[in-house]
């Protein structure tokens, strides 16, 4: 799709936003319905569908009703979210024409505010001459469901990631500035992609170079997995700059060495067919390279290279490294501090003594407590016993409790009275009783919180009569 910026400068907040709501709806929708775009964009009066119409004619979005009514963003409309906020970042101020495409991504030039050209690299997966991205590149990991558009976010990651730490390892790559969605902006390369150079000056020094590249590459851990003649960028002073990297995996990936002969294949085929180096020579020239004269024919091998290095791979989790070859590598960074580590095990270890036998010491000296707690739980009786013993318990109580009634209720009202409650002490003992053998909860009234606003009612007896007890 054709990246035509003019129609970002008359877009609006509302614009931008209702497209920022179809974005968040494509996290669990592959069709955003209107319904939820609206409720996200949260525009008023209807003003979403007006602004719908206008993403439409700009093929910023795309309706579907096919089932239901929705929409999904477009490439070009992921690519306006990207531009303006890299924008509003002040990363760059305008964007000017494309220098590049392929499979994967489009290239094109952007300019900052004192002029300063960049490139800006928007990756586009999905495309018909690349859609076997779900085999030939790890980005989904353990995820089954996916769309293109999340899968361009990725491999923009990826690359951004890998860019950054190569660089700062000084390796001969564009300088990364921003990354943002599906959209990559580096530094600009004063040169020219080696498939389009038909002579050089020093073959040979190229040829060095570039074998040396993938050597040091796998002595970090890495391994390019593209390393030929299209990303491989050369200038007039015969300077190697290596470009494209989301496909790089680690040397433990189980097809590593698959990937690195490739690699290599690729390097000799190339200087081979266009400026007419044979093996031979290139193994009187590169005596000081890591090779094997045997079946390879003088071709590096990937057996006796070591990860010396670095350990990019762990650093930036590339494809292939595992959770064992971090062990290892822990182990190999720890060296001799084992020892040491054993040491403070050991010390650690007669702290945990000292510190079980203080709370031995401690719970001898709480025997006596623990022995009180565990008295504290029901014994288990025959029903009988307990029926017999609680009916012990509550019988002397109750001519008390009928003589502290007549005491307190002196009045004519309160002497019929004794003979109901009464009556309900018995029920509560019964309750009791039955509680006792049955293992459940007692059973109050459920009137027995309540009080019916009368002078001295019988619930408001009963409850005086409890707290006595």
């Amino acid at each position: 799709m054709k990246l035509d910026v003019n129609a970002l400068r008359y877009l609006s907040k509302d614009d931008f936003r209702v497209l920022t709501a179809v974005e968040m709806g494509m996290r669990n929708h592959e069709i955003v319905p209107a319904e939820l775009v609206d409720r996200i964009a949260g525009l008023k009066h209807g003003g979403t569908y007006k602004v719908l119409k206008n993403l439409l004619k700009h093929k910023l979005v795309h309706h579907d009703s096919s089932k239901y009514d929705g929409f999904r963003l477009t490439y070009l409309g992921y690519d306006f979210l990207a531009i303006k906020t890299l924008v509003n970042r002040g990363v760059f101020s305008a964007v000017g024409r494309q220098i590049g495409v392929g499979k994967e991504s489009d290239i094109f030039e952007v300019a900052t505010e004192d002029g300063t050209v960049l490139v800006m690299k928007l990756h586009r997966l999905g495309r018909v001459s690349f859609r076997a991205v779900k085999s030939k590149r790890d980005y989904l990991s353990h995820r089954s469901s996916y769309n293109w558009l999340y899968l361009s976010r990725l491999a923009a990651l990826k690359e951004f990631a890998f860019m950054k730490a190569l660089g700062e390892h000084e390796f001969p790559v564009p300088t990364a500035i921003d990354c943002n969605r599906h959209c990559v902006v580096m530094s600009l390369i004063q040169g020219y992609p080696l498939v389009q150079v038909k002579q050089l000056q020093n073959p040979d020094d190229v040829f060095e170079t570039i074998i040396g590249l993938i050597v040091r590459l796998a002595e970090h851990g890495l391994i390019h997995c593209d390393f030929n003649e299209f990303n491989i960028m050369i200038d007039d002073n015969e300077k190697i700059t290596m470009i494209d990297f989301p496909q790089m995996v680690s040397v433990s990936h189980r097809n590593a060495k698959m990937y690195f002969d490739r690699d290599i294949e690729c390097v000799f085929k190339f200087f081979q067919k266009r400026f007419n180096l044979s093996y031979e020579e290139e193994r009187e020239h590169d005596e000081g390279l890591v090779c094997d004269s045997g079946e390879d024919g003088g071709r590096l091998c990937f057996s006796s290279i070591e990860k010396s290095a670095g350990f990019l791979d762990k650093e930036l989790a590339a494809s292939g490294f595992t959770m064992k070859d971090q062990d290892d590598i822990q182990k190999y960074i720890e060296g001799e501090k084992e020892d040491g580590g054993e040491d403070d095990d050991d010390a650690e270890d007669d702290e945990d003594d000292a510190a079980a036998e203080e709370d031995n010491d401690e719970a001898s000296d709480n025997g006596p407590i623990g022995v009180q707690i565990s008295s504290l739980k029901i014994a288990d009786q025959p029903e009988e016993s307990a029926i017999s013993n609680t009916a012990d318990e509550k019988e002397p109580l109750v001519p008390e409790n009928e003589e502290d009634c007549a005491n307190v209720s002196g009045d004519s009202e309160d002497n019929e009275n004794d003979d109901e409650l009464t009556k309900r002490l018995d029920k509560e003992r019964k309750r009791a009783i039955a509680a006792v053998r049955g293992r459940r909860k007692l059973i109050t009234s459920r009137n027995s919180y309540k009080d019916k606003g009368r002078k001295s009612s019988l619930n408001s007896k009963v409850q005086r009569q409890a707290l006595k007890w």
